[in-house]
């Protein structure tokens, strides 16, 4: 008769191997189409057709040199930064001071307005994109910047307030009614305090908010006609036209596209990881 131990042992031992396979074949799933894509994007148009799987026999640049002047994809690269940047460091701030006067100051309406927040997580683009650019028509905001990136900022404030109210309400009251004590101003308590306190959660929203605003399409490509004005993404669906889609250079854009991400991802999936452990999840 086999000991109780080892029986229990055995099935540690089986779940763990089980695992270990369920998560190495999600890997190979997940990391197969970055590196075919990086792969196909140095073969031209007709051995991608051909060999759509193989490796590239005569690897080429042809389809990043062509793609980069013939798309503009270096003003387009820049525009997504501009708009990635300006908003989501823009949304941040935004966010912290909402928290920072929701949590800790005593009026009656906080609640009330915090329920509206809350209410704009449930509001979707689609629905609202037509009297958006409505709005912005009679406002002249159309083919600007300005009319990309408060867009950007007004839809990513509800998520965004909501978890930096979870963390900053979380920060002891007596520091800052010490603070006052000794004479400290609200924006010194708010700039000296809060925000170094709140380093955790601010990672958390600026990374989630880059991550949404770099791979933003619709408000970009509705609210924009002029070429100087596209994001990437929107750069890069001129590759894919009805009748004819060149997928070298569809390819090349994608990589072009993806590799930002990419990078940003590797310096600060630390920051994601501890800021959701720190920060979203504080009570």
């Amino acid at each position: 008769m086999i000991p109780k131990r080892n029986i229990l042992k055995e099935a540690s031992q089986s779940w763990r191997v089980s695992a270990y396979i369920l998560m190495l074949s999600f890997a190979v799933l997940t990391l197969f189409p970055l590196i075919w894509l990086f792969y196909s994007s140095f073969k031209l148009n007709a051995e991608i057709m051909i060999y759509p799987l193989g490796l590239p026999k005569e690897p080429t640049l042809f389809n990043y040199t062509e793609s980069w002047a013939k798309g503009g994809l270096g003003i387009a690269l820049l525009n997504s930064f501009i708009y990635t940047i300006t908003a989501t460091v823009s949304t941040m701030l935004f966010a912290m001071a909402a928290a920072f006067g929701l949590t800790k100051f005593p009026f009656k309406s906080a609640k009330v307005f915090t329920s509206i927040f809350a209410f704009g997580l449930m509001i979707s683009v689609h629905a609202v994109i037509i009297p958006l650019f409505q709005l912005e028509s009679k406002l002249g905001m159309i083919n600007t910047r300005l009319g990309v990136i408060i867009p950007y900022i007004a839809f990513d404030l509800p998520l965004s307030i909501m978890i930096a109210i979870s963390y900053v309400r979380g920060i002891p009251n007596a520091l800052i009614e010490s603070a006052e004590i000794d004479g400290a101003k609200y924006r010194y308590i708010f700039w000296m305090m809060i925000m170094p306190l709140s380093v955790p959660v601010i990672a958390t929203m600026v990374i989630l908010s880059f991550l949404h605003h770099w791979n933003e399409f619709l408000f970009v490509f509705v609210f924009t006609t002029k070429a100087a004005l596209k994001s990437l993404p929107v750069a890069i669906t001129q590759f894919a036209g009805r009748l004819n889609i060149d997928y070298g250079l569809q390819y090349a854009s994608l990589v072009i596209g993806v590799l930002p991400m990419i990078v940003f991802y590797i310096i600060f999936h630390a920051q994601l990881i501890k800021g959701f452990g720190e920060g979203a999840l504080k009570e």
